[in-house]
């Protein structure tokens, strides 16, 4: 009974002793979003696809609806237009889906937030369920933490609904032998308070888990642009957990189907020539490819990135 007081009155304590916004972001230092801002937006506009709790998920649809379905998965702080470019080098050839997940881009019920951990699984699971056709392959998409939610989603409940998955210098946890620290200056954690309600929630205590523990370092440019609305720079702990492989990451990346994971030479946030290693130990599905001379967001246009995408698709 007191070792469980020491424990709560301790992670109390370290939640109350950190507060959001104590470092000021000015956008310095970060993600090199200026391709993102360039060329101007030329996306279907978004439909709702009703999830299980009723939330109309905002969704792009285009391309071929016999081909394989592919789903784009979009990274932390911004929403589905990131793929403005590398949807329409994939449209001709296959069914693309663009989600803006839940809690980011203009329809996002609470921004930064979700209800509970793994909401992003089922909301995945049930656009997959409610768009994929008969017999219809299903590859899932990722870039940065959104390829880090695939992985999750391959060692989830609803691992099975895919056939395959493309990585695009994924997030696969803060530890992890791919991670620069705070990945390159664009996450400011609040550590104090990850650990506080870690603690809680390893004893089933999970009513604070909307308080945000992370600050995103993005760009003036964006925020004070025409699509700095549509920015999402602070995640609460339900919502951030969802958007990475779980602790035992290993465990995730063994559940992959065959993937294909790219990376940039260039990257700012992560090592992109250390991901064959760590994540061969836990599968033999995967290729690798390094882009030479290109960064952590320019990986997704990069030429080299569509021609991959669709000769792995292709040879599934």
């Amino acid at each position: 009974m007191i070792e469980a007081l020491v424990l709560l009155v301790l992670a109390f304590g370290l939640i109350a002793s950190q507060r959001l916004g104590a470092q000021e972001m000015d956008g310095a230092g970060g993600l090199d979003f200026s391709g993102v801002l360039q060329g101007g937006i030329d996306m279907p506009k978004t439909q709702g696809v009703k999830m299980r709790d009723g939330y109309e998920l905002q969704v792009r649809s285009f391309g071929n609806t016999g081909a394989p379905l592919v789903v784009l998965v979009h990274g932390s702080g911004w929403n589905g237009l990131q793929f403005n470019k590398l949807s329409a080098s994939l449209k001709d050839d296959f069914a693309v889906l663009v989600p803006d997940l839940r809690g980011h881009g203009a329809a996002p019920g609470r921004r930064g937030d979700v209800d509970y951990i793994g909401q992003f699984e089922d909301d995945l699971a049930d656009l997959i369920t409610a768009r994929v056709g008969p017999g219809q392959k299903v590859i899932l998409l990722g870039h940065s933490s959104g390829g880090g939610l695939v992985v999750r989603f391959a060692g989830g409940a609803h691992g099975g609904l895919i056939d395959g998955a493309v990585l695009l210098a994924p997030f696969l946890k803060y530890n992890a032998p791919t991670t620069r620290k705070n990945s390159g200056g664009w996450a400011h954690p609040l550590t104090r308070r990850i650990i506080g309600l870690s603690m809680l929630n390893m004893v089933g205590i999970r009513g604070l888990n909307h308080l945000e523990i992370i600050q995103f370092n993005m760009p003036r440019a964006v925020l004070d642009g025409d699509l700095g609305h549509l920015a999402t720079t602070s995640y609460s702990y339900r919502l951030n957990t969802s958007f990475a492989p779980r602790s035992n990451y290993l465990k995730d990346i063994s559940a992959l189907p065959p993937y294909l994971l790219m990376a940039g030479t260039l990257d700012e946030a992560f090592h992109g020539d250390r991901y064959k290693d760590v994540m061969s130990r836990a599968s033999n599905k995967g290729r690798y490819q390094l882009v030479p001379d290109t960064g952590h967001l320019a990986i997704v246009d990069a030429p080299e990135t569509a021609t991959a995408i669709a000769a792995f698709i292709d040879a599934l």
